[in-house]
């Protein structure tokens, strides 16, 4: 299963070129950007974990790129995505996001059904990398 998430989620996976693009369009938008990583690609999952500090003030891609190769080093074996943030109302939000890396396998999802009272049903997704423990996830 392939996990779509985020602005690019059903194009086939950015290349390197083509992600520095996307950062430098960022840039040229006052926007900052930051890299997170996460072994539970789960839709609600709100909490990745950050690499390094957001990166303002950055006015070239190389600088990022630099950082993105910096975590796939560390972490190539999770998923990594790339958000940018425009601050000019006063407020942060997110302009652009999207994933820049992913496991070699991707277990997918299960779909659960509950029937409750009368004729409601409720769906749930849990992911199946969950089955595993924490850091343990996508390895082998």
């Amino acid at each position: 299963m392939r996990v779509t998430q985020g602005t690019f989620s059903f194009l086939p996976d950015l290349t390197d070129e083509q992600i520095t693009a996307q950062v430098q369009y960022c840039l040229d938008n006052g926007w900052a950007v930051n890299i997170e990583y996460t072994d539970d690609p789960h839709p609600r999952n709100t909490y990745w974990d950050m690499w390094g500090q957001p990166m303002f003030d950055i006015p070239d891609a190389a600088g990022i790129m630099m950082e993105l190769a910096a975590c796939r080093k560390a972490h190539g074996h999770l998923y990594i995505r790339l958000s940018a943030f425009d601050s000019s109302h006063g407020w942060e939000s997110v302009k652009l996001s999207f994933l820049v890396n992913r496991p070699v396998e991707e277990p997918g999802f299960r779909l659960r059904r509950s029937e409750g009272e009368g004729r409601n049903i409720r769906y749930t997704t849990d992911p199946y990398s969950t089955d595993r423990p924490e850091g343990s996830r996508y390895q082998g």
